[in-house]
């Protein structure tokens, strides 16, 4: 379905499925699980074939890409998911979705201050943001900004994959309520990254 909807993905590999549902593993008894710049529903779309029971929204600012994900969800019979059509730092202040989540996954989204801000608004306290990067993106540079969203840094586990030999996955856990200035406009994380 990737493959044959335009303008989705540059260049499709079979090797992302694989690379998602590493963080199957990592899920552990999760509920309601929030997807972050979804794109062609990766991780989201593998997480809630692998695990049926998942709560599973999925957050796409483009509109094509949201379309994508509706008519994916129906082609396979997916239910329990819900797809919103809004930026992340639109969607983090949204009573409905402000830290609603046991978990937020995201992949190839934005450097890890950026996804902290973006993510973990979105994330109840005691929850977590599993965030797929390669081993060459360290952590350190996000410490700050992971702290001010209310997050801590647990672990980053080596997790490679068919399309990722070098891949982690880093757990951060929600310890307390983000502040509710964040996230901050739209665009203004990106370019003003939390240091």
């Amino acid at each position: 379905m990737i493959s044959e909807w335009p303008g989705l993905m540059a260049r499709p590999d079979p090797g992302l499925i694989d690379d998602c549902l590493v963080l199957v593993e990592h899920l552990g008894d999760a509920r309601k699980v929030v997807d972050v710049g979804s794109g062609g529903g990766l991780p989201g779309l593998p997480l809630k074939i692998a695990r049926p029971d998942l709560e599973l929204t999925l957050i796409e600012a483009d509109q094509d890409k949201a379309a994508f994900l509706v008519h994916a969800c129906a082609q396979l019979g997916l239910d329990g998911v819900t797809v919103v059509a809004r930026r992340a730092e639109d969607a983090g202040h949204d009573p409905l979705l402000r830290e609603a989540f046991d978990v937020a996954v995201a992949r190839a989204l934005a450097p890890l201050p950026v996804l902290a801000e973006l993510c973990l608004g979105l994330v109840r306290v005691g929850g977590k943001l599993l965030a797929q990067k390669t081993e060459s993106e360290g952590t350190s540079a996000a410490a700050r900004a992971i702290e001010i969203m209310g997050g801590s840094l647990r672990v980053v586990h080596a997790s490679p994959s068919g399309a990722r030999r070098a891949g982690t996955v880093v757990v951060i856990e929600k310890i307390r309520p983000t502040p509710a200035i964040y996230p901050r406009r739209p665009g203004v994380p990106n370019r003003k990254p939390l240091q």
